[in-house]
């Protein structure tokens, strides 16, 4: 049957009706649901419908730890406390229910009708709460606002746990699927709700809150839930703690000034993970977090593995979410696109669109290292697109890094360095995340000429590394530190760091990153008139990117190798060899003046160029009158207009 909002225009005032005692807005937050009486208790309230309408409805707001500044605010916009039902309306309004809908029976006062008539409150969108009837009911409520009598409502018994599990289905659908703020808003009330009925669901709930606070990237409110949680743990016999216990206390660790203390429950959390989907998945986020990247994606495979075989597809596109960014970390980029692409699409079919945004990103990285810039850009700026409408810090970091890379992939750290440059600082990006995109950063500071702006973020790396929480954190250390004295400090200790550095990449795992370092330390040695030294060095690059597949990254160290004298064959100048004949009207150049001509092309200005290659801008446009010379050309546009000729012709 049709349904109609209430047309008077007059607000309504809640008032207690003779006889029952009067509200104290203070103490409504410590009621709980059914207000006074207990869970479910009828409470009759008289609603003037000819009140002020300057009067603002009587609804206390959820109680929440707050969300930080500059965050996705929590929208408390659930059901008031079903202990103090209030009814408002204004004119014209058409908006229809939000989550804090809920039903109630309504009986006029004074009248002769008998049976409740069934009714909803509705919360519109200015705050106001609506009095919702059936069609065929509504003329009761018209003949009692035209007589000017007022009307009780009579909250209907219910449930406050029944409340809680409600609140904290909302919160999850939000996290899978809407603004982090309101997911954390309904979590922690199902949290307070259910805190003394049920604590294990409350426990549940607040894991959940810790969740979006995460995801969001809000410390403070991470913080507040992870605290909760804690509190509710100290009730729990020790001999009676599970995985879940040290989980939590190992994230809560994590935000600490000295983070080194989550290492103990964090590695209890890996060694006691069991054979269900959860306790396997939540032994896989803390190898991530332990930077133990092999044991985290093993660790997802078997939860994902788990899953399904337990018929638990409801898990699936968030384990897959997980599972493929552990691959990324590990250096597995062809099976974390897949698992990504499967994820996508698991979680498009069940309108999760953050885990779709998530699993954007994490292809947008994998496209990064295979050097798919249009994928990158695609994939970033859908990912990007939900980050910001729904507050996913993680996820719209995520995204920031992959274009990121895939600008320093292309020869321009300029740009990437101003792209990371508001996610390293204390304020800026994800907490979890700033150490992952430090080295990142720092290197593309480094090569674009921005050292100062660079040595403090290597300072932080520094500290961080030396908690000892992520294995491969002294190998970017050492690399970073190895980029800034290559332009300040002496040769010796820009090559030993260098050299330090591919030392403490752990092998097996992380091979793209240990391929980067390679590949840095290759171009430095070629640079300092050391070609025998840096083929070496760019062999085993090119060896790692071709094992990760990292198309883009190995097709740098081939062009490295090319201007040490690797590939280059003895026929080139005659135009015999087919590497010539393949280059066609670029084989008059030299391996170093192809690629220069070949950024250029690009659009590239000769500061970029220069940057790319660790250039003086002079010397590149030394470079760039003689491949004018060479080729005939009298400007970048004939330039241009020539390279993609010669790319066609040999595709």
């Amino acid at each position: 049957m049709g349904r109609s909002a209430l047309e008077h225009p007059a607000r309504t005032e809640p008032r207690a009706r003779p006889g029952t005692p009067a509200r104290d807005p203070d103490n409504d937050a410590e009621r709980g649901p059914g207000g006074p009486g207990g869970p479910g208790a009828n409470l009759d309230l008289e609603l003037d419908l000819n009140a002020s309408s300057d009067h603002e409805p009587d609804v206390p707001p959820a109680q929440a730890p707050p969300i930080e500044a500059g965050r996705p605010t929590p929208t408390p916009h659930t059901a008031p406390n079903p202990g103090h039902a209030a009814a408002s309306h204004k004119p014209g309004s058409a908006s229809g229910p939000s989550p804090g809908d809920r039903s109630v029976p309504v009986a006029p006062h004074r009248s002769a009708v008998e049976a409740p008539l069934a009714a909803t409150v509705r919360r519109l969108e200015d705050g106001s709460l609506a009095l919702v009837v059936t069609a065929a009911d509504a003329h009761l409520l018209h003949e009692a606002g035209r007589s000017g009598a007022t009307i009780t409502v009579n909250v209907a018994a219910g449930s406050a746990e029944d409340a809680a599990r409600a609140a904290l289905a909302r919160g999850r659908r939000a996290l899978a699927a809407g603004p982090l703020g309101d997911a954390y808003a309904s979590l922690v009330l199902a949290t307070t709700v259910a805190a003394d009925l049920s604590p294990p669901l409350a426990l549940e709930a607040i894991t959940s809150a810790a969740d979006a606070a995460w995801a969001a990237g809000d410390r403070p409110a991470c913080i507040a839930a992870l605290d909760a949680a804690r509190r509710a743990l100290a009730a729990v016999a020790p001999e009676a703690r599970t995985p879940l216990h040290d989980y939590l206390l190992g994230l809560r660790a994590l935000l600490d000034p000295n983070p080194a203390n989550a290492i103990g429950p964090l590695k209890r959390v890996i060694a006691g993970a069991g054979d269900t989907p959860e306790s396997l998945h939540h032994a896989s986020v803390a190898a991530l977090l332990l930077g133990d990247v092999a044991t985290a994606a093993r660790a997802g495979t078997n939860a994902l593995a788990a899953a399904r075989t337990q018929g638990r597809d409801d898990l699936v596109p968030r384990l897959l979410e997980y599972l493929a960014y552990a691959e990324m970390r590990a250096g597995l980029h062809a099976r974390a696109r897949a698992h990504a692409r499967e994820g996508l699409l698991a979680a498009l079919r069940t309108g999760r669109d953050n885990t779709v945004a998530h699993h954007r990103a994490v292809l947008a990285l994998t496209a990064s290292v295979e050097g798919d810039t249009a994928q990158v850009e695609t994939e970033a700026a859908q990912a990007l697109a939900t980050a910001r409408r729904h507050g996913l810090t993680q996820t719209g970091s995520l995204a920031e890094w992959a274009l990121a890379r895939s600008d320093l992939g292309r020869g321009r750290p300029d740009a990437a360095a101003s792209r990371l440059l508001g996610l390293v600082g204390a304020d800026g990006g994800h907490f979890a995340l700033r150490a992952l995109l430090m080295p990142c950063f720092i290197e593309a500071a480094a090569l674009s000429g921005r050292a100062e702006e660079a040595r403090p973020v290597a300072r932080e790396l520094r500290l961080w590394a030396g908690f000892g929480l992520d294995r491969g954190a002294f190998a970017q250390l050492a690399r970073s530190q190895a980029l800034l004295a290559a332009h300040e400090g002496p040769a010796e200790a820009a090559g030993a760091l260098f050299a330090r550095a591919v030392q403490l990449h752990p092998r097996g795992t992380g091979e793209f990153e240990r391929a980067r370092t390679l590949l840095l330390y290759g171009k430095w040695l070629r640079r300092r008139r050391r070609p025998g030294e840096a083929r070496a060095v760019l062999r085993e690059a090119l060896h790692g990117f071709d094992r990760c597949g990292a198309a883009g990254w190995a097709g740098q160290a081939r062009e490295e190798l090319r201007a040490t004298g690797e590939l280059r064959d003895p026929k080139a100048k005659a135009g015999a060899s087919p590497e010539s004949r393949s280059r066609g009207a670029l084989a008059s150049l030299t391996p170093h003046q192809a690629r220069i001509a070949g950024q250029v092309a690009t659009g590239a200005t000769n500061r970029e160029v220069a940057q790319s290659f660790g250039l003086s801008v002079r010397t590149v446009d030394h470079h760039l009158r003689n491949i004018f010379a060479a080729l005939g050309v009298r400007s970048r546009v004939e330039l241009t207009r020539l390279v993609a000729d010669t790319a066609r012709k040999r595709e």
